[in-house]
């Protein structure tokens, strides 16, 4: 386990590991937050765990719905850039094992961004209550790898993530052709849920017994 200002690590290394999780939190949260309040709720002994951690405890300053200014697309920039870093480091330390790429809230709505930037894919996506960021008319990358396994979910009561932002990214992932499921739980608040939980156990299971990720768990 490592912490402090880098990443933090998790789960096993070497030929232990099955499968590979790069999983981001959200805005004012830590890597070790989502470590107690989503992973510890999972059983998952084969999985390394690689949790990247926001230099400023926050990925960007504005709200996820908003336009876009030029600011804020520098700064989305530059979190891609350390995403795709710790994508990358997280292959070469372990080359060949099939990776997710998970996130809840801003951390969720920054893997998104990923999948759709064109970027190197994983071979699934959690979004638990994320969001495309920015609006239609920005102008945003829209370069999802077609038949990508996608979970994406959110909240009819969510303060962060309005429905029309939840609707808007199914809407873009879609047109992209990944492979989605998209789950709106009604009254849920800003977390992750217990479905939610065993969704991400279902694809974490499938990655490690080398199949595509079936999303197959009850809603």
């Amino acid at each position: 386990m490592s912490s402090g200002s880098g990443p933090l690590r998790l789960g096993p290394k070497g030929a232990e590991a099955k499968a590979i999780c790069v999983f981001v939190h959200g805005r004012g949260q830590s890597p070790e937050e989502m470590q107690s309040h989503v992973l510890s709720r999972l059983s998952a002994p084969a999985v390394a765990f690689i949790l990247p951690r926001a230099p400023l405890g926050a990925w960007w300053q504005a709200r996820a719905v908003d336009p876009l200014t030029p600011v804020a697309r520098a700064h989305l920039s530059d979190a891609l850039d350390h995403l795709a870093a710790a994508v990358v480091a997280a292959r070469s330390e372990l080359p060949g094992l099939p990776l997710l790429l998970a996130g809840f809230s801003q951390g969720a709505c920054l893997s998104i961004e990923y999948l759709c930037a064109g970027l190197p894919p994983p071979d699934a996506l959690a979004a638990f209550t994320g969001c495309r960021v920015g609006v239609p008319t920005d102008g945003r990358s829209e370069a999802v790898p077609a038949g990508v396994p996608v979970y994406l979910s959110g909240s009819d009561s969510d303060p962060w993530i309005p429905v029309s932002a939840f609707a808007d990214t199914a809407q873009s992932l879609g047109r992209g052709g990944a492979s989605l499921r998209a789950d709106l739980f009604p009254g849920r608040s800003h977390e992750v849920s217990d479905a939610e939980i065993a969704m991400l156990g279902t694809i974490i299971a499938d990655l490690e017994a080398g199949r595509g990720a079936r999303m197959g768990a009850a809603r």
